[in-house]
């Protein structure tokens, strides 16, 4: 890493990196053939700081900044996928929305068990027939009945829904409003009515847990509400736009990784009487690989700096992990297509990580949405 980097972001990339290859790395293959995170290296991210890496000091947070988070997650995201994908949703989704908009007694009640290191924090948003359409697919409601909301519905895709002590979930609760007509309310497992079944089967972060939810008369009092009733929809948008930062990052390691799988299998591999990493075909890709990987970086770097200033950064977060998860998907193909047969093995690590980052340009907003939301700023640009 040759940023011009504080004394304290190298201090942290240091401190994390080598958590990262001491504690998960080497774990990264177990979690994914037992499809279970290693929860022995995740208690003791409580200590490194990386259960909280923006929640508040008094509840055992590090108040980082977002570049600090990038760092983190390019880390995570290096050593293990499935880890780094229930940290990026623990962190961005689960712990940050209750620390911007919960009330003084939601976060005492909250917060020092979601950064204990025995649970990891969660969000729903999508639904059977929701997930880019956010909008207008929501179908989960709550209905205002007396001091309670009684909640119905169904929620799929839900990252890290068995590992929570509480879930925060979209909800409409008021049908003809539009946009005002949503809240987000937090649930706790256990309540009534209220199912989380058994974790997907999928291609690849298999480590990560996710789940389909279901409401069935869920009843929660009138104060499980987060924020302002009617104001859900924004801070989803809100939650969302960090979000692509941290998977922008995320992606960033994934790539890295298969780059260095790479590069040190050709310096291995022998063909035609020389290592092939002296083949220009392969220094091609390698080339490419190196080069499109710090042009992601330094997307998702401006991005955090931008969110840092306090400036306007939907934009920038939607380039960031447009070209980051799509960088990863190339250069995870490449890394592959270098290693041969061998590539397509469990032996060698480029065939997990390949499978990890296909779900990267879906989640967070698929790349389809992110050339909208970067179209549509631009194009109001102009207009101005």
């Amino acid at each position: 890493m040759d940023f011009d980097l504080s004394q304290e972001h190298k201090m942290w990339a240091r401190i994390v990196r080598e958590f990262c290859e001491g504690e998960i790395k080497p774990y990264a293959r177990e979690v994914d053939e037992t499809g279970a995170l290693h929860w022995e290296s995740i208690r003791k991210m409580r200590d490194v700081g990386l259960l909280g890496m923006e929640a508040p000091a008094e509840f055992g947070g590090m108040e980082l900044d977002s570049l600090s988070v990038v760092i983190a997650m390019e880390a995570l995201g290096t050593a293990c996928g499935s880890t780094a994908l229930s940290l990026a949703a623990h962190n961005g989704l689960g712990v940050m929305p209750i620390v911007r908009w919960g009330t003084r007694a939601q976060h005492e009640k909250y917060l020092p068990r979601l950064l204990s290191g025995d649970t990891l924090g969660a969000l729903a948003l999508t639904e059977p027939g929701a997930g880019s359409d956010l909008a207008g697919g929501v179908a989960t409601r709550a209905a205002r009945d007396g001091d309670s909301w009684v909640i119905d519905g169904t929620k799929a895709w839900i990252t890290n829904a068995s590992l929570a002590p509480v879930i925060t979930v979209l909800l409409r609760t008021d049908p003809d409003a539009g946009t005002s007509g949503f809240s987000m309310i937090l649930v706790e497992p256990g309540t009534p009515g209220f199912t989380i079944h058994p974790p997907e089967k999928k291609m690849g972060l298999k480590g990560s847990p996710t789940h389909m939810l279901s409401f069935d008369g869920v009843r929660v009092t009138a104060d499980a509400v987060l924020g302002e009733v009617g104001r859900g929809f924004q801070q989803t948008m809100m939650t969302l736009d960090n979000g692509r930062i941290g998977i922008g990052a995320l992606s960033i390691g994934l790539a890295q990784a298969a780059l260095d799988e790479a590069a040190r299998y050709a310096k291995q591999r022998r063909a035609f009487g020389k290592p092939i990493s002296e083949h220009q075909a392969i220094q091609w890709k390698i080339a490419d690989a190196a080069m499109e990987i710090d042009a992601a970086r330094l997307l998702i770097y401006r991005a955090a700096w931008l969110k840092d200033n306090g400036r306007d950064y939907a934009k920038a977060a939607a380039m960031g992990k447009l070209k980051a998860t799509e960088v990863a998907e190339k250069v995870c193909h490449d890394a592959i297509q270098i290693h041969g047969s061998y590539g397509y093995s469990r032996e060698y690590p480029v065939e997990r990580i390949y499978r990890d980052q296909r779900l990267m340009s879906i989640g967070e907003g698929t790349s389809e949405i992110q050339r909208l939301v970067i179209a549509r700023r631009v194009l109001a640009e102009y207009a101005e």
